[in-house]
């Protein structure tokens, strides 16, 4: 299936239009907020910029410690909020691709809260 040479183009237009990738980085923020401990989030992006903005976002939740790694002791008491479940994220496999086209280029991410 080839994909029309302009879709890329308005695509961009409209992640820039709407600050798309910036409010997708909050909307992660805010729903590990909402999660109760012990409850995933699981995101699927079908673009590089969209994958690699919850990517950020997972790995700042995660790693909020923001003291010097020499430092024996955290010192500034920034609990971690999430585990990141998928270090890779998960893409589908050859044959949902060919009953699904539209999938080929999705990515899952799942995270838990602590």
């Amino acid at each position: 299936m080839r994909i029309h040479p302009a879709t890329r183009t308005f695509q961009a237009i409209r992640c820039v239009i709407n600050n798309e990738i910036d409010r997708l980085g909050q909307l992660v923020e805010d729903a590990a907020a909402l999660l109760a401990p012990g409850g995933r989030l699981a995101v699927i992006a079908y673009h590089s910029l969209e994958d690699r903005a919850i990517k950020r976002a997972f790995a700042d939740l995660a790693n909020r410690c923001v003291c010097p790694p020499r430092l024996p002791v955290c010192g500034c008491d920034r609990k971690n909020l999430l585990r990141i479940i998928s270090r890779k994220p998960v893409r589908p496999l050859s044959d949902e691709i060919e009953r699904n086209p539209r999938s080929r280029s999705a990515k899952l991410r799942v995270a838990e809260r602590l």
